[in-house]
């Protein structure tokens, strides 16, 4: 969990800010994540796992390979503009697509109210984010004019207008390390 607290240090002043964490949990979020789902009740935890259909060690096998695939994408000196696009397919699937439904929504339901893993999957579920992946699921996405970031479209219900949302490159990158954090941290501990 080291690992992932350091990355996540980066971003301390953001979660205490937008997500309203503690100053402590802020600077050891995966391990505060950690600790409190291994608090959890093993029958809590049991039930969190059959909830899926998809066993954990078959996310983590995922989220490992898009860590790999990440990591590939780092080490290329002069990446080409096609394997960037995909990186970024590949990165807002996984981070709001993919662990929304089958673990974030979850999490949230088992997890006490107040507590730091409960505090970040609300904020991964909520606005903006949650429009997002909306967006990304549905194709209502594209780069900015000049590549600082995403505009995306979504609404309400069917039968409203379209929305328009922005976020900018720094603000995505909070979001996306937030939910492979989370996923880590949780996912490694339920193992």
């Amino acid at each position: 969990m080291q690992k992932l607290d350091s990355q996540m240090r980066r971003w301390s002043s953001c979660l205490r800010d937008d997500l309203g964490i503690d100053p402590a949990a802020s600077n050891h979020l995966a391990t505060t994540i950690s600790d409190e789902v291994g608090q959890l009740p093993e029958e809590i935890k049991e039930r969190i796992k059959t909830l899926s259909p998809v066993p954990l060690s078959d996310r983590l096998d995922e989220l490992s390979a898009f860590q790999s695939w990440m990591d590939f994408v780092h080490s290329i000196s002069f990446p080409q503009p096609e394997v960037v696009r995909a990186q970024i397919i590949v990165q807002n699937y996984i981070c709001f697509v993919y662990l929304k439904e089958t673990w974030f929504e979850v999490l949230h339901d088992y997890l006490p109210k107040g507590s730091t893993t409960s505090q970040c999957c609300a904020f991964l579920l909520s606005d903006p984010i949650r429009s997002l992946r909306n967006a990304i699921s549905q194709g209502n996405w594209r780069y900015k004019d000049d590549f600082s970031g995403i505009e995306y479209w979504n609404r309400k219900n069917k039968s409203s207008s379209f929305i328009h949302w922005e976020v900018g490159q720094v603000e995505l990158d909070f979001w996306q390390a937030l939910a492979r954090s989370t996923a880590y941290a949780t996912l490694l501990s339920l193992r």
